[in-house]
């Protein structure tokens, strides 16, 4: 019972950090905003890929990379509104003063991150692709520019460096001995 409840807490930050991102960025108080189809696919893909990359790890019992990804989220959410708030950078669109860094720019590279980091680069080359159309999204809508999402890329990525380690799959394991000279490499696997 504890381990769900770890994973209950963890999951519940997690998507209470996305919906609060997504209120804030959002906040368009002084102009009305014009929303195309690629933004509103960058939108979905917001709450779409980081809830696939929880719901991965939870599903493959990965509970300690569960609560990895809510550590870095919980960072990359940080560092990215502690900037937005300070700098006031203004939209390309004139809609608000949160344009640097941004903030479906981090979430998304730091989903994609996490993958790459934690389960492999073969793994993470479908999130790459969603997180470069995110970031790309966000340029065409106006809401950035070049550098707003290169900088939030660079949060998202780097906030798993800090707390994203590989994953030890412990049913699998790769064995060397050597003895008087004769070497034997092994795999074992254990059902």
């Amino acid at each position: 019972m504890p381990k769900l409840k770890s994973q209950i807490v963890a999951a519940t930050i997690a998507f209470a950090l996305l919906f609060t991102q997504f209120a804030v960025a959002q906040d368009t108080s002084e102009t009305k905003p014009q929303v195309g189809t690629t933004q509103k696919v960058g939108d979905v893909i917001l709450f779409a890929l980081p809830a696939a990359t929880l719901g991965t790890s939870f599903l493959i019992g990965d509970e300690k990379g569960a609560w990895q990804f809510t550590k870095g989220l919980l960072l990359t959410t940080g560092v990215t509104y502690g900037l937005k708030l300070g700098i006031n950078k203004q939209r390309p669109d004139m809609s608000n003063d949160n344009s640097f860094p941004s903030g479906h720019t981090s979430t998304v590279f730091h989903s994609a991150g996490y993958v790459h980091r934690r389960y492999g680069f073969k793994y993470a080359i479908p999130a790459y692709a969603l997180a470069g159309f995110t970031a790309a999204s966000r340029i065409d809508s106006k809401k950035h520019d070049i550098l707003d999402v290169v900088a939030g890329a660079a949060i998202g990525l780097g906030s798993n460096l800090l707390f994203t380690t590989e994953y030890q799959q412990e049913h699998m394991e790769l064995t060397y001995s050597n003895f008087e000279g004769n070497h034997m490499i092994g795999f074992k696997y254990k059902f």
